[in-house]
């Protein structure tokens, strides 16, 4: 089956594209922006300008039966657009339809998307998880583009019957991980007092071995074809939980200082850091129920064991 990968040289992407030149039974045709060196006699590679509206997909998906889509617009921290929502609506939103629509006329049988959990909101109230199929309540830009893509690709499965596979991931972690995951292991390695001692929240996390697995179980599966699936580790962690196991996997103490969750949240917004805030002491879970019933799925790594691969490439020399 050849299989065409977009977002290639993304943090997901990568690992699932690593992970498809693994089994013979995969054709892999991955999709880059700028052509990378040759890295597999069995990877096929193919240039395109972006995820625009406009995109020419004709010759990437010449002879493809499935099309796992990978790439976006992502959510960023420091925004610089004047209008977010026209920004991401234009590669989340026109630029993955524009694919899925030359794929469905290509003759695809199943088109794999990678969404967000921003899709079902920002958070939870402890014990009262996000399942596949709450009603949807995106607060940003990134979020509502996320949605609208969702939206056109279902009408579009409607229409032509192509199968549409949609994937929620929530916070992502494994080898390679970046941004606040990244800092938070440079301070427990550091040695660095923290005071996210006594936070009681909860959240889901899901490791990159985990999501991979996820996405390639869904090429095929009967059940998978017009679902939408949440995914996670199935092991919900309070911060402070997370960044002892963090630290057991580092090698190094947790140096937690017990500062109330109250006075945290109430600093931070002070500070103007409502966002990270929420993140550190707010929670956000999900039930994968619907998940491991219909594809008979379970995480493929526990939380230590993907705290333990993270941890050991994050400890390795870069070169």
């Amino acid at each position: 089956m050849r299989v065409l990968l977009t977002g290639a040289s993304g943090f997901v992407g990568s690992a699932v594209q690593a992970r498809l030149l693994t089994d013979p039974q995969f054709a892999v045709r991955a999709v880059y922006r700028q052509l990378p060196p040759q890295s597999s006699p069995r990877l096929e590679v193919c240039q395109v300008s972006g995820l625009e509206p406009d995109t020419d997909w004709q010759v990437p998906l010449e002879g493809v039966e499935a099309v796992i889509h990978c790439a976006a617009r992502v959510h960023v921290m420091n925004e610089r657009e004047a209008d977010p929502l026209a920004a991401f609506r234009r590669a989340n939103v026109q630029g993955t339809l524009r694919l899925a629509e030359e794929a469905a006329q290509t003759g695809v049988r199943r088109f794999i998307y990678l969404s967000s959990i921003k899709v079902n909101g920002e958070g939870t109230l402890p014990g009262h998880p996000y399942t596949a199929d709450d009603q949807p309540a995106p607060l940003d830009p990134y979020g509502v583009s996320k949605l609208e893509a969702e939206q056109a690709l279902q009408a579009l499965a409607a229409k032509t019957g192509m199968e549409v596979v949609i994937i929620r991931p929530v916070l992502v972690y494994g080898p390679g991980v970046k941004a606040n995951f990244r800092s938070m292991m440079g301070w427990l390695n550091k040695g660095v007092p923290l005071p996210l001692g006594a936070i009681t929240n909860k959240r889901s996390l899901v490791a990159l071995d985990n999501l991979v697995d996820l996405i390639v179980s869904c090429i095929h599966h009967p059940a998978a074809a017009n679902q939408v699936f949440l995914v996670s580790d199935d092991e919900d962690l309070s911060t402070s939980d997370l960044l002892r196991r963090m630290a057991r996997a580092l090698g190094r103490p947790a140096r937690l200082l017990p500062l109330p969750m109250w006075l945290l949240s109430g600093t931070a917004q002070l500070l103007g850091k409502k966002a990270l805030s929420q993140r550190l002491c707010g929670s956000l879970q999900v039930d994968i129920e619907k998940t491991k019933a219909l594809l008979e799925w379970t995480p493929a790594i526990s939380v230590d064991g993907a705290l333990a691969k993270t941890a050991k490439d994050f400890l390795e020399p870069r070169v």
